[in-house]
């Protein structure tokens, strides 16, 4: 049974950090791209970021740029978001994906999601 586990969400000042992790188990991600999506109460939910399986290729929202960085441990099998600079529109549940069809922004794209991690940045 293939699982995503999130840690790391939280409550934090505007300004702040947050470090999200997600361990990966049931098999093997070998070549699969992982990322992260996210969901604000009454918006759909969007792509932030996503890292190849070599980890040499990685793709992020705009408006997370400069802020937030994704990387993975391959022997590990996890993959981290560590935000900085958070903001109050960065509030939302986040979710760990995981797919093989390549480095994609759209949700359906991806087969495996984790049961999500709350962030909130307060103002």
């Amino acid at each position: 049974q293939v699982q995503l586990v999130e840690s790391g969400g939280g409550l934090v000042q505007a300004g702040g950090s947050l470090r999200l992790s997600c361990a990966a188990s049931g098999r093997t991600f070998s070549g699969y791209v992982m990322g992260w999506f996210r969901q604000a109460p009454g918006k759909e939910r969007e792509f932030v970021a996503a890292i190849s399986w070599s980890t040499s290729n990685t793709y992020y929202k705009d408006s997370v740029k400069g802020r937030f960085t994704i990387s993975r441990d391959n022997a590990k099998n996890t993959v981290s978001l560590q935000m900085n600079s958070l903001k109050p529109e960065d509030t939302a549940v986040y979710y760990c994906v995981a797919t093989q069809r390549g480095l994609l922004t759209t949700a359906k794209k991806y087969d495996y999601w984790g049961q999500g991690t709350q962030v909130t940045v307060s103002s």
